[in-house]
């Protein structure tokens, strides 16, 4: 079918058609500048203080699922099928306030009043998925969003409130507007040439509805910016305002937002989301679900991908050291073939990645634990939320009859990429797991890593704290080990 080059998307319950809009425009931008919507603001411009959080809808069979995201970093076309709803959206038809806005004005919740159409817009959602919320539901769904003067104690009351009510449809009916979308379902290749208005530079944008058309365009275009959930592509416009030519977006491709059970593993597309993974990961590895919970906002991880986190090669990334840790491979896809790698040896330097032209991330394949295997992740971080990474640590380790049978020890934050210690892992398999051993493994740690000092931590501090969480490990998975240092009052001294 011939490509479309128009955007569609519902705002109140209205179809809205835009035709070649510049391709790297913000929803906020076109919200303020264009729509002059100014309800939704902007601070950060990078996804932080939550000043612009929006809702977005997308079919989920005969309903719609509703997520709270940063419109400062996502771009226009993104929008295409869905949903839009800001918080003009709310008020009805004869002026009253939305619950959610009612509640923050009994509960006063708002002082200064530029952070609350944001706060608002993360209660609507919260109320959306879940009505059950509790105290700590409610205070991930507020952690990405700034509030500089009121204090989160009376919008917290406001999420109680609300959350214990009965709450309003914003207009258009649900019906409608399942309606609405079923009938502008994109099933072909959404095509775009758009220009900035600022300077004029033309661009380009693809965002293919299937895995083969996302081959055909990627090998027409290996140049091209590989857009997921445009947490840190975003930033490259916002704040580094570079001018990116060619975009290809990879959110419409069915075949990568699947999550298959394979018996032994697991296969996360590379288009799913933190959120839509994080539940999944947490149920094999605990540890590696609150990880995810850590990574971001809930209006990051809503958005953000595992294959976004793992394509851009960060070495501060969260997620691969937990995925090495457990063992997963990649896929990636170039035209009709498929190449499957271990996911270490993706990451080849600090830039560079084993990714060949007209080559992409298709899928990471997690297997499930083993008998006696242990899975420990730690962040080491200035702020428990929303906070990158100083140091992140995750262990793999399988223990039988008391002896360390295999180990896999990485780190992020501590090597250009994510990096196996493996002198640390040499010094501890095939020995009892003992006290005497995870010692022996921080002292080889000294050969695995040379970290760098930055404004996150000095490298005496990430070397010092890399080993002490090989200790915390080693204490965690033992249970004598945890009688002991308890004892000796020593627990703040594993990590």
């Amino acid at each position: 079918m011939a490509a479309s080059n128009t955007i569609r998307f519902l705002l109140d319950g209205n179809l809205h058609e835009i035709e070649n809009p510049d391709p790297t425009e913000t929803i906020l931008n076109h919200l303020r500048y264009t729509m002059a919507r100014t309800g939704t603001k902007e601070g950060c411009a990078e996804g932080d203080c939550g000043a612009c959080t929006v809702v977005i809808g997308e079919l989920d069979d005969d309903s719609i699922r509703y997520r709270a995201v940063n419109a400062c970093i996502l771009f226009m076309p993104v929008l295409d099928g869905k949903e839009l709803i800001t918080v003009e959206s709310l008020r009805a038809s004869d002026g009253a306030l939305h619950p959610v806005q009612q509640a923050m004005v009994d509960t006063h919740g708002s002082q200064c009043g530029f952070c609350t159409p944001g706060i608002v817009m993360s209660l609507f959602a919260l109320d959306k998925k879940n009505k059950n919320a509790d105290g700590n539901a409610i205070e991930d769904a507020l952690a990405g969003n700034l509030c500089r003067c009121t204090g989160y104690g009376p919008i917290i009351d406001a999420a109680k409130q609300i959350l214990g009510s009965a709450a309003t449809e914003n207009s258009g009916g649900l019906k409608a507007r399942v309606d609405a979308l079923k009938k502008f379902a994109r099933h072909q290749t959404l095509e775009l040439v758009g220009r900035n208005a600022l300077t004029g530079t033309t661009k380009k944008y693809y965002a293919p509805v299937s895995i083969d058309g996302l081959a055909e365009v990627v090998e027409q275009h290996p140049n091209a910016t590989i857009l997921a959930g445009g947490t840190d592509v975003g930033l490259w416009v916002t704040k580094q305002h570079r001018e990116l030519e060619t975009v290809i977006y990879i959110g419409g491709v069915s075949e990568l937002q699947e999550i298959e059970d394979h018996g032994d593993a697991i296969d996360i597309g590379a288009g799913v989301s933190y959120t839509d993974a994080m539940d999944k990961l947490g149920a094999l590895y605990p540890d590696m679900g609150e990880l995810i919970r850590r990574i971001g906002s809930v209006q990051i991880r809503n958005s953000g991908t595992i294959g976004g986190n793992i394509a851009n090669g960060s070495p501060i990334g969260d997620s691969p050291p937990a995925l090495i840790a457990v063992g997963a491979t990649l896929v990636l896809r170039k035209g009709s073939s498929e190449r499957t790698i271990s996911l270490e040896d993706y990451f080849i330097d600090y830039g560079k990645q084993d990714l060949r032209t007209g080559e992409f991330v298709a899928r990471v394949s997690v297997p499930k634990p083993k008998a006696n295997q242990h899975f420990r992740a730690y962040k080491l971080s200035k702020r428990f939320d929303q906070d990158i990474s100083a140091v992140c640590g995750c262990f793999g380790l399988t223990i039988e009859g008391g002896i360390v049978t295999d180990a896999r020890i990485c780190y992020g934050g501590m090597a250009a990429t994510p990096k196996r210690a493996s002198h640390a892992e040499a010094a501890i398999t095939g020995k009892p797991w003992s006290e005497e051993t995870a010692r022996a493994g921080m002292k080889a740690m000294e050969q695995d890593y040379i970290p760098l000092s930055d404004m996150r931590a000095s490298a005496d501090y990430r070397l010092m704290s890399a080993k002490n969480l090989l200790m915390k490990a080693f204490v965690e998975t033992t249970s004598s080990a945890q009688t002991r240092v308890l004892a000796r009052g020593e627990a703040g001294n594993a990590g």
